[in-house]
């Protein structure tokens, strides 16, 4: 299920007048964007009205369909950009379907390539992408706290804290937090 029935927030409703002025400035109706990303017209539709909260696998595919990192589209619903952001006005994003905790540690700025991001999926909980925004992506996690499954091009890596993973995505990613603690991490994000 793409579609969480949790009440939107703030943050949910930027990122809904973000999504849509995307779509309008590459001239797509709601059918081409259902095409390119594989999300329903419906579901758009909603997500671009403010009506639900996206998970964090429906942000993948649009992420992929915009070309853009899902760090850059939060950091795109925020004001003026920063060259310091305390910890208690980082954007916070909490996926409805998981409870996957994302938080963008990077003040927001164009121009840069790299973004720190803070993680924390829950025990018990997965998170599938379908493909990465921007193929060739660089990422580092180095893992805070807990474990994480994570498979990258279908090989899985076990991390635990201290371990720090650097990969490229071409392919779909899944995260998963065996348990019994949450996996806590922190992500830094690379454009090619």
């Amino acid at each position: 299920m793409d579609i969480a029935s949790t009440t939107p927030t703030d943050l949910d409703a930027r990122l809904a007048a973000r999504l849509a002025s995307l779509r309008a400035e590459r001239g797509w109706s709601l059918d081409t964007l259902a095409e390119r990303s594989g999300v329903s017209r419906t579901t758009l539709s909603r997500l671009e009205r403010g009506e639900t909260s996206p998970t964090a696998s429906l942000l993948g595919r649009l992420c992929t369909a915009y070309g853009r990192t899902m760090s850059r589209l939060i950091a795109e619903t925020e004001g003026e950009a920063p060259q310091h952001v305390r910890a208690v006005d980082q954007a916070t994003w909490i996926d409805p379907e998981t409870g996957f905790r994302r938080r963008g540690v990077s003040p927001p700025a164009t121009g840069l390539d790299a973004e720190l991001v803070e993680g924390v999926l829950p025990a018990g909980k997965t998170i599938n992408y379908a493909a990465p925004a921007v193929q060739g992506l660089e990422q580092h996690i180095w893992m805070l706290g807990g474990t994480l499954a994570l498979t990258v091009d279908g090989k899985t890596h076990h991390l635990e804290p201290g371990d720090c993973l650097r990969f490229r995505l071409f392919g779909p990613t899944q995260f998963t937090a065996p348990g019994p603690t949450n996996a806590h991490y922190a992500l830094v994000v690379c454009r090619p």
